[in-house]
């Protein structure tokens, strides 16, 4: 039996397939993520090693969000015509020769590369844009839980990423500590990548790919162009670029910050994890209450958690401030990434189609333009006054002004 999707149409029944391909896309982000996340941790060795400033220790993460807003387009456009498969298959590939790369890396351009373009592009393959167009066909009446549920699997890599990467920094150097992870990531992603053979076929395997529409036979298919002539896109492009910047002018100096305020970094580094592994259930809590209460709601519930989170930081004196550490990494982590699957359900709900994945990738050039400006920005900040603490404003009032934004969807705009 059927289920009615939020265009009123019947959607197919979710199977036991769509459980599977669903663990699959979740299994796969948080290898790929948990790659990435790790900079914070080896900003601090090329700071000790290189002595680079925090803003220029900064540019190689700032220009890893540009190139993944940039880069977000040609995402959605290679899985809208090649399938999940082989985009996951060429993202790996390109995520191993970064990974190598940057263990013998030498000067802050070959970082600025190999991290930021050649390592991003490749683990966008892996990413939330990969998946959506799949996932939005599966799970037609419940995709703020499914998009939930692969974007938890970036707080799990973040949870990951911390505690492991600072730990191998600290018995076998950042550069080996590079070759573990390539090797990691080899030997899991061609699992992972089986899971999707025939995936975009409808399981039929062989078969020239060509994904079905997203959206049921009888509702409009939008094109992007005709997306990007409305209001809604605009405003959707907004919200992530506010959320870049209120996430991003803390996260990557979460933990430079803390041992500036004297905590130990294995700790520190623990305790961001533990937050960050919150994000897992508190994405696909945001994203299921989604569907229920509606986008803007769960949405804006997210923003201010975050903000409070951001305030705990700011209230930190010392090491000695343990209960704050613990509000600030729980908070902020909890919230972690909990707006991108409500975005990207909205999004699928007023642009449903063939052609989701490039109006998604679009709309997500704000995110990646968001997130590297607070990165690099608050490098910048900290070299000027010593102080992440404007840095810190900035986040807040970002969030707020994506709040406003994203709730205004509420209403019908043109």
């Amino acid at each position: 039996m059927s289920e009615s999707s939020p265009s009123g149409q019947m959607a197919p029944t979710i199977t036991r397939h769509s459980w599977l391909m669903l663990g699959g896309a979740f299994a796969t982000f948080a290898i790929g993520s948990s790659m990435m996340h790790a900079y914070t941790v080896f900003l601090l060795a090329y700071i000790q090693e290189f002595h680079w400033t925090r803003g220029e220790a900064s540019i190689a993460y700032s220009v890893s969000q540009l190139v993944t807003g940039i880069g977000a387009p040609l995402i959605g456009i290679l899985v809208d015509r090649l399938g999940t498969r082989r985009v996951l298959l060429m993202g790996a590939a390109m995520l191993v020769v970064g990974l190598i790369g940057s263990a013998a890396a030498t000067a802050l351009w070959q970082v600025v590369i190999l991290y930021g373009v050649v390592m991003t592009m490749g683990v966008n393959c892996l990413g939330n844009i990969a998946f959506a167009p799949l996932l939005s066909r599966l799970f037609a009446r419940r995709r703020g839980m499914a998009f939930s549920v692969v974007q938890g699997a970036n707080g799990l890599g973040r949870a990951i990423s911390f505690p492991a990467a600072q730990f191998l920094v600290s018995i076998i150097t950042w550069r080996a500590a590079y070759l573990v992870q390539a090797g990691v990531l080899a030997v899991l992603i061609l699992p992972m990548a089986l899971l999707f053979r025939g995936a975009d076929t409808g399981g039929r395997v062989g078969t020239a790919v060509a994904p079905p529409p997203t959206a049921p036979i009888g509702t409009r298919q939008w094109t992007l162009r005709e997306a990007m002539r409305t209001g809604r896109f605009w405003i959707l492009s907004l919200v992530y670029l506010c959320t870049g910047l209120g996430s991003f002018f803390v996260s990557l100096h979460q933990l430079a910050f803390l041992v500036d305020r004297g905590f130990d970094p294995l700790y520190a580094a623990s305790v961001i994890g533990f937050g960050a592994l919150l994000s897992t259930p508190g994405v696909i809590l945001t994203g299921s209450l989604s569907d229920i209460i509606g986008r803007e709601m769960a949405g804006a519930s997210t923003y201010a958690i975050s903000i409070l989170g951001v305030v705990c930081a700011m209230l930190i004196t010392g090491p000695g401030d343990h209960l704050l550490l613990w509000l600030h990494a729980c908070l902020f982590g909890v919230t972690w990434g909990a707006r991108g699957p409500t975005i990207t359900a909205k999004a699928a709900d007023l642009f449903p189609g063939g052609n989701l994945g490039a109006i998604l990738g679009v709309i997500t050039i704000g995110s990646g333009l968001g997130a590297a400006i607070g990165s690099w920005g608050a490098g910048i900040i900290f070299d000027m006054s010593g102080s992440y603490r404007l840095a810190f404003i900035l986040s807040i009032a970002s969030y707020v002004v994506g709040a406003i934004a994203f709730w205004s969807l509420r209403r019908p705009v043109s």
